[in-house]
């Protein structure tokens, strides 16, 4: 019986993946699971805006994305980065198709904060139909942060955030976080092979884990269910299955520890 893999790949991460990377996802492919990719664009967008000279405005630390920015994050998300990433899979031998968010009704979204952010969306719901055809067919679906409101207005999304509802929505049994690190490392700077959230907390606080890691790992925490048990922040750089293992950070709930 197959399962499903729900991957995030980071707008940086996109131009750094390795080699040993792509060899995992065939391992993957061979052992019966299904794939899916959601990425980012961060860096390209921010990029684009620079060269075009548009004027970027910030609330909380995040890109308020008005018309302009919008157009110019639509460009790059379901265009250039979608494109770039769908193409190296299939160069790799790997069956590929790229979507957006917006296309066959996949992410509904609803409006973050209107006033301070713009055109900035949460998802309201998953319509998994387009991705399950593809899947079952031996695709991996590409699928860029874009979604439409139910008034079919476009809006922007957090690609960490869309890629936790897509893996909720199909029942994914594993979400991997595909970064530019090997995983959650701790204060001797080696990879912790299993944490809890309490545990990532803690770290938290003592400032074991910081900057950029702090977004994934509280999107990763976010992502365990009952379905998903386990999300893994995964190297791109490297192959992230060896002996048939996942090689990485895997952080599992408080019951899946003191079960063990």
């Amino acid at each position: 019986m197959s399962k499903t893999v729900v991957l995030k790949c980071g707008g940086s991460t996109v131009h750094q993946l390795s080699e040993s990377f792509f060899q995992s996802l065939n391992v993957l492919i061979e052992n019966n699971w299904k794939v899916m990719i959601v990425h980012g664009g961060g860096p390209d967008i921010t990029n684009m805006l620079k060269a075009l000279n548009i004027e970027t405005e910030f609330f909380n630390g995040q890109r308020k994305t008005t018309k302009a920015v919008l157009e110019i994050a639509e460009m790059v998300l379901a265009g250039k980065i979608n494109k770039h990433l769908t193409n190296l899979l299939q160069q790799k031998g790997l069956k590929a198709i790229g979507l957006s968010g917006s296309d066959g009704q996949l992410l509904q979204a609803s409006y973050l904060d209107k006033e301070n952010l713009g055109l900035v969306g949460k998802v309201t719901s998953v319509d998994t139909s387009s991705v399950s055809l593809l899947m079952d067919n031996g695709y991996i679906p590409v699928i860029a942060p874009l979604a439409r409101t139910v008034t079919y207005e476009t809006l922007n999304v957090n690609a960490d955030l869309a890629a936790a509802a897509i893996a909720h929505a199909v029942g994914a049994e594993k979400f991997l976080f595909v970064t530019d690190v090997p995983g959650i490392l701790d204060g001797e700077k080696q990879v912790i092979e299993k944490i809890t959230p309490s545990e990532i907390q803690s770290h938290i606080e003592k400032e074991v884990i910081t900057g950029g890691m702090i977004p994934k790992v509280q999107s990763a925490m976010a992502t365990l269910s009952d379905i998903c048990q386990e999300v893994m922040i995964v190297s791109g750089q490297q192959a992230f299955i060896e002996n048939d293992s996942f090689k990485g950070t895997k952080i599992v709930r408080e019951q899946e520890v003191l079960s063990s």
